[in-house]
This record gives structure tokens, C-alpha cells and sequence, in this order.
């Protein structure tokens, strides 16, 4: 296994920013930048030994800080997915963060993590190498509370897996709700729709919203509606249904109720590409996945080796803890208590069809 480190653009202040490249015994390929502790690039082989590129992404690391891009690869956080009426209290105080969606807060923005530059370490441990970025995030940024001291590592193994374990500590009680924004399409990266390929979700229920709301705080069960994907479905086959939590949405955006029990990292979806024969397997111990099939991706964001991004031409997913859970108290609770050490992992690999 190898890892290299060279420029990838500068920042708006004059910082240089880096791209590093681990490659394992199989050739395979995983690239990340410290700007946003983002990653940029994973070429893996298909059923026939060819090899490409399955993330979205951006050419240098001074787009990534600087374009209008839909969170390519992005590190999210303090909090990933909405807030509802950008408002929560925590400890009987009320914070207000910016109403960047409609009403709602997403992704913490707009002063996001994944347009900063972080500290970036490789580390090479028994599962493989990589990359740990960690970065400061000061009390009252994003108008959370807590100075939080924040990592987030990739380990690219022997097995064609990336492992990506977000830990840290805040000196106050707060939100941590992390995750990795990258958009997949196992055909290639330019291959355009993501709708013939196959999804499997370990998901009896996802929470529902309507009207403008995030979520009602309502867990609808999944059995009858476009969102079942308990048996492996084509994406395309009911993105388009007359079905209202779709149409509102342009497609799939929501968040799946997961069975993980937060002790350990288990499989929750499964990824299948039948025309190249890709698969990829996702485990994670946090209690919700977010599938977003990239319903308005911005054409116009300046795509690596020249591609062109469309709608639906990558799909995400998103581990996390549910859509606005700081407001619902029935939902797993996203705070860490003040001084708690925190250790959320989940974990990408990648296969072919047998």
C-alpha cells in the first residue's frame, strides 16, 4: 500500500491545499483533500479488471472551497441533514442558526465545514492507510454551543473498503451529527443516471414530514410505498411515483429508520451495478441512512475530467442521526454531553458480483 501527497489548488487566503492519493496491492485508487476533509475520488475495478472512478467530484480543491457545488464528497457537519425552523433548545436555551433552506437550517451552513481547510495526518494502522483530518470548531460557530475538537479519518484497506470514524470532545454539551456527502454512481462517475441501479436498505420505516416540515416526528413504516427497499429494487422503478413524500422532493431524499443498536457496525444497504458488476456494501453504527438521489444536482458545478453532473446521475447516503432529532425526543438524541468523548464509524466497501 502507498500513499502521495501533492498540491490540489489554493485556498482564497493563500493556503495551499493538498491531495492525497492511497493506493492498495489491488490498484485501487482512494483520493481526498484537506479542504473539507472531502473525498475526492474512488477508482475501483469492475466485473471485467477495468478500472474507474464511482465519485462525483470537483478537479481541484479551490472548487471545492470556492464553486456553487452540491456537497461533492463533503465531511457535514455539526449537524448534517435539517433543522427544523433552524431552531432548538438544549439545556433550556434556545439557539438560532441560519435559515438556509426554506425555512429550515441544512447542513449547518452556509459557513460549512467541507469549505474549510483541516489539518490532515496519515496514519497507518493494521486495517490499512489513510488520512486523519481534525479540525476546531469554536463555541457559537454555525450557532452551536461548546468549543468541539473534531476528527474525521479514512482508512483505505487491503479489501477495497474506506472506513471513515468521526471522534472528538466539546467542553459543552452539543450536537454532533456527522457524515460523508459523496454521491456514487457505480457505472463511473460520467456515466450518467443512477436509475438502473440496484438498492437494498435494511429499513423497515422512515420518518415523514409534509407540508413544508421536516419531519411530523411520525416513523411511517415503509411496506406499500416507493420507499421499500427491503429486497434489492431498481432506483428508477418508483422514483417517479405518484407518492407525496416523493413528489415533494423530486425523487428520493429521506432518511431511513435503521436497525443498528449504536454498539457495533453492521451492514444496512447494499449498492449493485449489474452492467459493470460493481457492488458496494455500506455498515454503519449510527441509527439512520439518508439516500438522496441527486435530485438537483447544479449542472452548471465544473465536474472532474470534464464531466458534465446532472439530476440522479450520482445517488448518496448518508449515515447520521434522524432529520431534526435535537426536536424530537422520541428520536436518538445527537447530543454529546460535555466533555464524552464521541466514536461514530461507518464503512464503504467495494466488490464485484459473484
Amino acid at each position: 500500500m502507498s500513499i502521495k501527497v501533492e498540491p490540489y489548488g489554493t485556498t482564497k487566503d493563500g493556503k495551499e491545499i493538498k491531495l492525497y492519493t492511497i493506493t492498495n496491492r489491488n490498484n485501487t485508487v482512494l483520493k481526498l483533500t484537506d479542504m473539507g476533509a472531502i473525498w475526492v475520488s474512488m477508482i475501483v475495478a469492475d466485473k471485467d479488471g477495468n478500472m474507474d472512478d464511482v465519485v462525483l467530484g470537483l478537479d481541484s480543491g479551490d472548487h471545492y472551497e470556492t464553486e456553487s457545488y452540491d456537497a461533492f464528497g463533503a465531511t457535514v457537519g455539526r449537524n448534517a441533514n435539517r433543522i427544523c425552523k433552524h431552531r432548538f433548545v438544549l439545556n433550556g436555551i434556545e439557539y438560532n442558526l441560519a435559515d438556509n433552506d426554506s425555512g429550515h437550517n441544512l447542513h449547518s451552513g452556509p459557513d460549512s465545514y467541507y469549505t474549510r481547510l483541516w489539518k490532515g495526518e496519515i496514519i497507518d494502522d493494521e486495517e490499512g492507510q489513510g488520512v486523519e483530518f481534525s479540525l476546531f470548531s469554536p463555541d457559537g460557530d454555525q450557532g452551536m454551543p461548546g468549543n468541539l475538537n473534531i476528527s474525521v479519518s479514512y482508512v483505505l484497506t487491503e479489501d477495497d473498503s474506506v472506513v471513515i470514524e468521526y471522534n472528538g470532545v466539546s467542553d459543552a454539551d452539543t450536537i454532533v451529527n456527522m457524515t460523508n456527502h459523496s454521491y456514487f454512481n457505480l457505472g463511473g462517475h460520467k456515466s450518467g443516471s443512477i436509475e438502473d441501479e440496484l438498492v437494498w436498505i435494511d429499513a423497515e420505516g422512515f420518518t415523514f414530514g409534509a407540508d413544508g416540515v421536516v419531519t411530523t416526528g411520525e416513523i411511517r413504516n415503509v411496506s406499500g410505498t416507493p420507499l421499500d427497499f427491503r429486497q434489492l429494487k431498481r432506483i428508477g422503478d418508483e422514483i417517479d411515483a405518484e407518492y407525496e413524500p416523493l413528489n415533494r422532493c423530486g425523487g428520493y431524499d429521506h432518511n431511513f429508520c435503521l436497525k443498528t443498536n449504536g454498539e457495533s457496525v453492521e451492514l444496512v444497504a447494499k449498492v449493485v451495478c449489474e452492467k459493470t458488476g460493481r457492488v458496494m456494501d455500506i455498515f454503519t453504527d449510527l441509527p439512520g441512512l439518508q439516500m438522496y438521489t441527486g435530485n438537483f444536482i447544479n449542472e452548471k458545478n465544473p465536474g472532474k475530467d470534464g464531466a458534465v453532473y446532472h439530476p440522479r446521475c450520482g445517488v448518496a447516503f448518508e449515515t447520521q442521526f434522524y432529520p431534526d432529532a435535537i426536536n424530537q425526543p422520541q428520536f436518538p438524541s445527537p447530543v454529546v454531553k460535555a466533555g464524552e468523548q464521541f466514536n461514530y464509524c461507518t464503512v464503504y466497501h467495494f466488490s464485484v458480483m459473484e
